[in-house]
């Protein structure tokens, strides 16, 4: 049992270390997206359109990998609070008494703790949004200054075009994306903790239907 804590530990850690992969290269992408957008007054606000749409992809890519984590974590979690926590007080009286069966079930059948849609939500909540954020702010501010200040409200309404798609599109496809995430964002919050799992949280990931794919 110590050296299979010991394993999935490690599994769990190296699954960690990859959400900081696709994390970095968000924000890498971000930052060098908005330095090409600002840097000149010709440089379209379409790239920053287009760099949302990357960073929803990085974000889809690490939600994958927070599955797997959560996979590893949730062994873990059940090791500590009945396995070892039992050495340590063996006189406790609330034992889940066929958590050995729930571990022997899930290392002979594999299944994913959570559902793409909850890990997207956490992710979004973690680290997302922030860059989401900071992305609708930058596409304002662009067509608010480049190529110089607006005299009226139908100048600032046409530099929301791209090419020949007209304005009220481009508004109508940008709101549609950001009121997306905010119901992504809004609809996981209530569905468990992004921190430690408790006992029975453990219990329920680890007999759910979700089979690792």
């Amino acid at each position: 049992m110590v050296h299979l804590y010991r394993g999935e530990v490690s599994r769990a850690n190296t699954w960690r270390t990859r959400l900081d992969g696709t994390t970095n290269w968000a924000v890498l992408t971000t930052l060098t997206t908005l330095s090409f957008a600002f840097s000149g007054a010709k440089n379209t606000h379409v790239m920053i359109l287009i760099n949302s749409l990357l960073i929803f992809y990085f974000l889809y890519i690490e939600a994958r990998r927070y599955m797997f984590y959560d996979l590893w974590r949730s062994r873990v979690r059940l090791m500590e609070t009945e396995f070892f926590a039992e050495m340590l007080t063996p006189e406790r009286q609330d034992e889940l008494e066929n958590w050995r069966q729930i571990l022997a079930n899930d290392l002979l059948h594999p299944r994913f703790s959570i559902t793409l849609w909850e890990a997207l939500g956490r992710r979004l909540r973690r680290n997302y949004v922030w860059l989401f954020a900071v992305l609708v702010v930058s596409w304002v501010v662009k067509i608010v200054i480049h190529p110089s200040t607006p005299t009226s409200w139908g100048e600032l309404y046409a530099r929301a075009a791209i090419g020949p798609i007209p304005a009220w599109l481009v508004l109508l496809a940008g709101v549609a994306f950001n009121v997306f995430v905010f119901v992504l964002a809004i609809t996981t919050i209530d569905r468990g903790s992004d921190e430690t799992p408790t006992r029975q949280e453990t219990r329920e990931r680890m007999t759910g239907d979700d089979r690792l794919g």
